[in-house]
């Protein structure tokens, strides 16, 4: 594997790693005549093998001397560009405290809505929308659990924090590059999900002031999307409006709450135990609306997140 030595701080493609990293989302461009779409930073040989293991292109490798084993074994294309940094150099441009020896630039993956809705033959959409989710650990961990659990995909509303942000790349393991993930306006979500016969279900605390069911009393096997909100705000009371209904996540111990990855990790894991359960004991009659209509449609302030799923500082 050729490599191309860097010495200097001032090199164009550290700067765009250091771009990408800085400024998820608004990151580097690809070399001119060969890639016009935003790059985004990783970091770590297991995250650069699961991109590779993902499909994703791969626009430039950056190593720090003495770790070139690392590449080792790895399909990198010819046509990726691998350059040889002194370990200073590189960890001068990385995100992390302690930075690791090698990281990337890659092309993250091109969604749309046909990925949403026509990825797994015959299943029922499940959806996770973030509207305003701000801790990039959690959304990490809510891609990865979404995943996990069989999700289709996460939409993320405006003023969530971007999901190629550094911790959250790495709180996902590599979610990011396989999970369908779209960026889109509230009104084109909602709009779409009504369009397709989605059931929506806003996430809420279990107190009076808010009329809510329980995750394991609604039917999550049919079409459903869940929306989770701001961890200090919850979802918007606009947003909230549009909801079919609330859903919440009893807690019979002595726990104020759940942070937003744990309550949305809990509710894909309901949604996954319920369309487990009814493949194995299929219904002619589901879904049914009757079914999908038990909680009160969302036209109250549907409280703060925080009083469901904790606070993620």
């Amino acid at each position: 594997m050729p490599f191309r030595i860097v010495q200097s701080k001032q090199n164009s493609r550290l700067k765009e790693l250091r771009g990408a990293l800085a400024h998820p989302g608004q990151g580097a461009r690809g070399v001119a005549g060969r890639n016009s779409r935003s790059l985004a930073g990783i970091e770590g040989p297991n995250l650069l093998e699961e991109a590779l293991r993902a499909g994703l292109r791969i626009d430039c490798v950056f190593v720090a001397q003495g770790a070139e084993r690392l590449l080792e074994g790895l399909p990198l294309p010819a046509e990726t560009e691998v350059l040889l940094v002194p370990r200073e150099l590189l960890e001068s441009a990385l995100a992390t405290e302690t930075p690791q020896p090698v990281a990337a630039l890659v092309e993250p993956p091109s969604w749309d809505w046909a990925d949403v809705f026509g990825g797994q033959a015959k299943a029922a959409p499940l959806i996770v929308v973030l509207a305003g989710l701000q801790d990039p650990g959690n959304l990490g961990t809510i891609l990865r659990s979404a995943e996990a659990f069989g999700a289709q995909a996460v939409v993320s509303l405006p003023g969530t924090v971007s999901a190629w942000n550094p911790k959250a790349v790495r709180a996902s393991a590599g979610s990011v590059f396989r999970l369908p993930l779209l960026s889109v306006s509230a009104e084109d979500c909602f709009a779409r999900l009504r369009e397709a016969g989605v059931k929506i279900w806003t996430t809420v605390a279990p107190t009076a002031e808010v009329v809510s069911e329980a995750a394991s009393h609604i039917d999550l096997a049919c079409p459903v999307a869940l929306v989770i909100g701001n961890e200090g705000n919850g979802v918007p009371e606009e947003l909230a409006a549009q909801a079919n209904g609330a859903v919440t996540i009893p807690c019979p111990g002595p726990v104020e709450s759940l942070n937003a990855a744990a309550a949305v990790s809990v509710l894909l894991y309901e949604a996954s135990r319920q369309r487990a359960a009814l493949a194995s004991h299929p219904s002619p009659n589901h879904p049914t609306d009757e079914g999908l209509s038990v909680g009160t449609p969302a036209t109250r302030r549907m409280g703060h997140t925080d009083s469901l799923t904790g606070s993620a500082r």
